[in-house]
């Protein structure tokens, strides 16, 4: 699984994001992390705000009509609260994972389910 983190310089939901996707995915599993910086990287990356996580080149938390931005990105958790990054629950249904046991969270990290 290619796993590719498109953001805006300077983004604070990035290290958060790397450190949830370090505790699902396996050894084998490579998280590139790109800066993107422009509109038009941002189009052609496929970026649709910052950060997007996309999953073998795919961005599985698109919505029908989402376009390229370099805006700040949010998303709704399970209980439909907006977040600068999916939950560890929505993150293990987009690669596909079981719902099984994760490395522990790092501080500030938790779960709010």
């Amino acid at each position: 699984m290619r796993l590719t983190i498109l953001h805006v310089p300077g983004c604070p939901h990035v290290t958060t994001l790397q450190e949830r996707l370090g505790r699902l995915v396996g050894a084998g599993d490579v998280v590139t992390v790109r800066v993107v910086d422009s509109e038009d990287l941002a189009a052609e990356v496929g970026m649709s705000g910052s950060p997007t996580l996309l999953v073998d080149g795919v961005d599985p938390f698109a919505g029908p009509g989402r376009s390229a931005s370099l805006s700040c990105r949010l998303y709704r958790d399970e209980t439909g609260r907006l977040v600068g990054i999916p939950s560890p629950a929505q993150l293990r249904a987009a690669l596909d994972l079981p719902a099984g046991p994760q490395r522990p969270p790092a501080v500030g990290d938790q779960d709010p389910a």
